[in-house]
């Protein structure tokens, strides 16, 4: 049975492209070569060629690889670090009810 390849919504891959352009911008802004950061990421030209163009195709690991030659891998553990929409949910799921304090019977 055939895979199916999942589309991106235009959003999506807006986001993807912003990515792409930031590492490219990076890249420039250390004067580093398109083969420079292929070889020192261990990966293909045409590999950093997608990665600049925020193509889908690009697994998480190659962005990796490429954001350590540019001294950028912790950025990478931003993603998800502040969850406003998560902690507002999980807030209000948390609230309960007020209830009268428990009566104390001495028999």
């Amino acid at each position: 049975m055939k895979a199916k390849n999942a589309k991106l919504l235009p959003k999506e891959n807006k986001i993807l492209e912003r990515l792409g352009e930031n590492l490219k911008l990076a890249r420039l802004r250390r004067k580093l070569t398109t083969e420079q950061v292929s070889m020192r990421a261990n990966i293909a030209r045409s590999t950093l060629w997608h990665v600049e163009k925020g193509s889908e195709h690009i697994g998480i690991g190659i962005f990796l690889r490429v954001l350590s030659v540019l001294g950028l891998a912790n950025d990478l553990l931003k993603i998800a670090e502040d969850d406003v929409l998560g902690r507002k949910l999980q807030d209000a799921g948390l609230i309960t009810k007020k209830r009268a304090p428990k009566k104390n019977r001495s028999l």
